[in-house]
């Protein structure tokens, strides 16, 4: 049986959400924007209660929350709403990104940055993968538009100082957008809502199904956002189309658990399985580094290991089918370039091609870590 070792891909649908999911499949079919019947007052009740789920998450209330088809939908929402609204008042001109930010952030901030005339400026991260705040500091100016750093990397599973660069941020009037897919397996996230002014999620990162989530969008910038889609007006009329009732459930059932003592309890869990793997294979040869933060510090299912000398490519594909496990984002699948946030931290194209990111969930066991070090630890 292949040990999964990729769960900052995508996590493997927690059985709790599977099971509120599946009565709306069946029985429970209606559309929650059918306004006049029974069946489908039943469905609207089932997404606002899923709204309040996602909400309590993040410490927000719910007529904050719009669903979305994930967090690439919701950073591109974000990004571009936030410009093309202000585009058409034209007082701002920068816009802010990290250097380790998601592709959909990067590419979504490239875009309207070419189309709309505005300049994109990259904050630069130290060795670990923090934002340099001092720089940080000296670029934010009154010119600054919008700033997005996402809360928990990816690829190395370094939390930003959130607090700080919000205050930064509002400090000369930008807007600061940060995207959380990776934050709900990661941290308690019941007190960052009212730091960030829009935070994007995406379920299938955190036990959910995948194809949902959402953003948060502070309701004093309402009127400052400018939909995507055009339609029914549906979430407020900033995104028009008719929710995946089915998704929205388990969206919702994921972030409950996340928000629990059972979420708190099961990143304490994978973290000591991750450490265990990580400490073995440290400890049993030296031709093996982590990248970034101390393991303490980092998200608690991330291990992105250097394997000096080593091509990770090969590696992972001499592990097959024993352990899944991956060079870096899935969405940036089919790139044989070396990793662009390894190469921001500071590794060399060669460190970084010989890099390999484990990510641990709530389907590991102490059986998988031991099979998948020695099976590693073979190869080298």
């Amino acid at each position: 049986m292949t040990i999964y070792l990729d769960h900052q891909a995508s996590t493997p649908i927690l059985p709790i959400v599977r099971d509120a999911m599946r009565p709306f499949w069946t029985e429970l079919h209606g559309n929650p924007h059918s306004s006049e019947h029974s069946i489908g007052w039943s469905a609207n009740k089932a997404v606002e209660a899923a709204r309040s789920q996602v909400a309590n998450l993040v410490g927000a209330d719910p007529d904050e929350v719009i669903f979305t088809s994930g967090a690439t939908e919701a950073n591109n929402l974000a990004i571009k709403g936030f410009i093309i609204a202000d585009d058409k008042k034209r007082r701002r001109n920068n816009i802010l990104v990290s250097a380790t930010e998601h592709k959909s952030v990067l590419e979504s901030a490239a875009y309207i940055a070419r189309t709309h005339g505005y300049s994109l400026l990259e904050i630069p991260v130290d060795r670990k993968g923090y934002i340099d705040l001092e720089i940080l500091h000296e670029m934010l100016t009154e010119d600054v538009l919008l700033v997005s750093v996402a809360l928990v990397n990816s690829e190395i599973g370094t939390v930003q100082s959130i607090e700080k660069i919000a205050n930064l941020c509002h400090e000369v009037g930008a807007i600061f957008h940060s995207d959380f897919a990776q934050a709900p397996s990661a941290v308690d996230l019941s007190s960052y809502a009212d730091l960030a002014d829009a935070v994007s999620l995406s379920g299938h990162k955190f036990g959910g199904p995948m194809g949902i989530g959402a953003l948060y969008l502070s309701r004093e910038l309402r009127n400052d956002l400018e939909p995507l889609f055009h339609g029914g007006g549906q979430e407020a009329g900033l995104r028009s189309g008719t929710l995946a009732l089915p998704l929205c459930v388990g969206l919702g059932s994921a972030a409950e658990f996340a928000a629990s003592d059972g979420g708190a309890a099961s990143r304490e869990r994978i973290s000591l399985l991750r450490d265990r793997f990580v400490n073995g294979l440290l400890s049993a040869s030296p031709h093996i580094f982590l990248n970034g933060e101390d393991l303490d510090l980092r998200h608690p299912g991330n291990a992105n290991l250097r394997f000096d000398g080593y091509d990770a490519g090969n590696i992972l594909q001499r592990l097959q089918p024993m352990v899944s496990a991956s060079t870096g984002s899935a969405c940036s699948s089919g790139v044989t370039d070396p990793s662009y946030v390894l190469q921001a931290i500071g590794l060399t194209n060669n460190e970084a091609q010989s890099s390999i990111r484990f990510s641990f969930g709530h389907t590991n066991t102490s059986e998988d870590m031991q099979r998948a070090t020695d099976a590693l630890l073979a190869l080298l």
